[in-house]
């Protein structure tokens, strides 16, 4: 049992494989599980090698640091809750990740909306389940493309907007949509 209330979720594979990083005990938290987050990293593949990743809803930061562990350039960690923000910053902090990562404290979708937000190879989101984030994020990404793929974790009887070029994989009750900059 991991020190001071948290639980411990391992990264995969690529440079710290086998390694833990802590993740907050609760009912309110869901994070990825390790065979969604292998089979999402799987899929994206060599994408990832030198790629410049976009974490949204990031709690702690287990896909963007899955990302970097398996080659991604850098990363940036977008979240709001304080406690998941403590938690992000010292997984950062124990894998040695902070010159190739950036965390900011934000709401993900008003962080699209920034004129500033920058240009991302992938950007991943597993935001809260039943709150309408995942249509948001499609909805924003086909608006104003802020990646070059968007991938999205969602309950698979969630309703999305239909996109052209949408594509899904589903594993029961989780799906993945994945939508890609046309052209």
């Amino acid at each position: 049992m991991a020190q001071g209330g948290a639980r411990r979720v391992r990264i995969i594979a690529g440079e710290w494989r086998g390694r833990r990083i802590r993740a907050p005990r609760g009912a309110g938290v869901r994070p990825t599980t390790d065979r969604i987050r292998e089979a999402w990293m799987g899929a994206i593949g060599a994408r990832l090698e030198g790629a410049r990743v976009l974490d949204l809803f990031a709690g702690t930061g287990a896909l963007g640091l899955e990302a970097l562990s398996r080659g991604a350039l850098e990363a940036v960690f977008v979240e709001r809750a304080r406690s998941a923000l403590r938690l992000l910053e010292r997984n950062i902090g124990e894998l040695g990740a902070g010159t190739r990562s950036r965390v900011v404290r934000s709401d993900a979708i008003r962080y699209l909306g920034r004129s500033s937000s920058e240009g991302f190879d992938l950007a991943l989101a597993d935001p809260p389940y039943g709150r309408g984030y995942a249509a948001a994020l499609l909805l924003r990404v086909a608006e104003r493309p802020f990646a070059q793929e968007l991938w999205v974790e969602h309950p698979t009887r969630e309703p999305l907007p239909e996109l052209p070029g949408l594509r899904q994989r589903s594993y029961g009750d989780t799906t993945l949509t994945i939508w890609e900059r046309p052209g």
